[in-house]
């Protein structure tokens, strides 16, 4: 078996609290981004984009979601609010994919699938370096304030139509990626003939 395949069968995912510094380096975290972006992508769109929160962003964006929260649950205590302030600087590393799909051109549904792999890559590349990473959604990946925040730092023309947020667009995920404390169990994985068959 290759060392490529091996890392491939035994990546799993590394809980967020399992996550502690170092991150990734300036030129680990490069890797990881050609990597993340190295995916199937029908008429070359592009149709994602990626922001990388430095531990000040991530503080930022977490404030909007502790306000966002407090607003929609009245009665959470303290604590809870205090937990959405920190919610994106849980890990060393914080990284918001986005999909903003190209309407009128190819399907929005392969854009959307060409998303997933850019976050999918993300985890593999993390994985091949040594970190553990975890790629989460939460309440806030579907909440307009904090996606249209993303926007705004998202590397797009600002300016003219093209300041307006595509329709479509999304938060695919958050990657969180750090150093591991602890490895994580791996879980039980689907046997083969539950889930493949042939036609013909």
């Amino acid at each position: 078996m290759t060392d490529a395949l091996a890392r491939l069968l035994s990546r799993r995912s590394t809980a967020v609290k399992d996550l502690a510094a170092p991150a990734p380096s300036e030129a680990k975290l490069e890797q990881i981004l050609r990597v993340a972006t190295r995916v199937p992508d029908h008429g070359k769109l592009c149709p994602w984009r990626i922001v990388v929160l430095t531990p000040e962003g991530a503080l930022k964006l977490g404030a909007i979601a502790a306000d966002v929260f407090a607003k929609q649950n009245p009665d959470a205590s303290e604590a809870q609010i205090a937990a959405e302030h920190t919610r994106f600087a849980r890990a060393p590393l914080c990284v918001a994919v986005l999909c903003t799909p190209v309407l009128g051109t190819k399907p929005v549904w392969e854009q959307e699938l060409s998303a997933g792999a850019v976050c999918m890559n993300m985890l593999h590349a993390a994985h091949a370096l040594g970190f553990g990473a975890k790629w989460l959604t939460e309440w806030v990946a579907y909440d307009a304030k904090i996606l249209a925040a993303l926007w705004q730092a998202s590397p797009a023309p600002k300016q003219g139509a093209a300041a307006v947020m595509p329709a479509g667009t999304r938060v695919a995920g958050f990657m969180y990626v750090g150093s591991k404390t602890a490895e994580t169990p791996d879980r039980e994985r689907p046997v083969l003939s539950d889930v493949v068959a042939t036609y013909g």
